[in-house]
């Protein structure tokens, strides 16, 4: 392995780290804010990442502007629901059985590539989609355990990743990064800046700490992510996301006192196993948009 392709691995699980610490600042505010306040306020912090992603010869103003709107329009929208079921569900969930839920997003990403994309499906990747909805029933256990709104919101954050990643596959080729990026932080901050206006409290110094740690965090995971995709492919860069997992749990003992029940744990094996099939069925296959983005998509 070369030094080029060390650096790209190591950044993609630096960048990884650092959305696990953006989730982690989230559910250290408890719900002490409205999730309206902590999306809108964590994209504004977004912003500091635009001169990273802006390529030689794109504007600013490129922000709001797409050569296809609807396309633009979908990004946005699937970015300001995914943030809001992201942040509800850290809000409500361990951090393990967060992530568990919206890492069916490779499964989502499979039935919505047949029904829009007009993808081919073989057996193996349908039986990847079963498996991780298998994964979704030991985890959730309805009928035996009580359900919240942080279940529902984790499975919106999937699906809105789902939605933003076919939409790249479909049309991200033709568009300009920053226009893409732009898009994923004007949705949150157009949608959630109107939605947190009849309750905002302004935040206290230190709710502005968790409020900036999710903010910037996942600004630099973005940079990092983007890094690693200069070094190397982004079908590299794509399989480090599961490593969020791993801080999951850690996080989940050493800070918040979560316990992984040993039926939850094996829910979570299932739908890991479920997106990691889909990753390499893919990765065989190549659908359309397949090198540009990967079932698995940062956040």
């Amino acid at each position: 392995m070369d030094r080029t392709m060390t650096q790209g691995i190591l950044l993609a699980f630096l960048a990884y780290l650092a959305y696990a610490v953006s989730d982690a600042s989230v559910k250290l505010l408890e719900g002490s804010i409205s999730a309206y306040e902590a999306v809108f306020f964590g994209a504004v912090s977004g912003m500091v990442a635009i001169p990273w992603v802006k390529r030689p010869g794109e504007r600013y103003r490129d922000i709001f502007r797409a050569k296809n709107r609807i396309m633009w329009g979908v990004r946005a929208g699937a970015a300001a629901t995914g943030s809001l079921g992201s942040v509800v569900a850290f809000t409500h969930l361990s951090m393990a059985e967060a992530f568990c839920l919206l890492f069916l997003m490779p499964t989502f990403v499979t039935i919505l590539s047949v029904v829009f994309l007009q993808e081919q499906v073989g057996w193996r990747r349908w039986g990847a989609v079963l498996l991780g909805f298998a994964g979704v029933l030991v985890v959730l256990r309805p009928g035996f355990r009580e359900l919240n709104i942080g279940h529902v919101g984790a499975v919106v954050g999937g699906l809105s990743g789902a939605i933003t990643v076919v939409t790249l596959r479909a049309f991200g080729q033709t568009e300009k990064r920053i226009s893409l990026y732009g898009a994923g932080l004007i949705g949150p901050i157009l949608a959630t800046g109107l939605l947190m206006l009849p309750g905002f409290v302004w935040p206290s110094p230190l709710q502005w700490l968790w409020i900036l740690g999710y903010g910037l965090l996942a600004a630099t995971g973005n940079i990092l992510v983007m890094l690693a995709s200069a070094r190397i492919p982004a079908s590299l860069v794509a399989p480090a996301q599961y490593s969020q997992m791993i801080w999951a749990i850690l996080f989940g003992y050493l800070v918040f006192e979560d316990h992984l029940e040993p039926i939850m744990a094996v829910g979570v094996a299932i739908i890991l196993f479920s997106g990691v099939l889909t990753f390499k069925r893919e990765r065989v296959r190549r659908p359309k948009g397949w090198s540009r983005v990967p079932p698995v998509h940062p956040q």
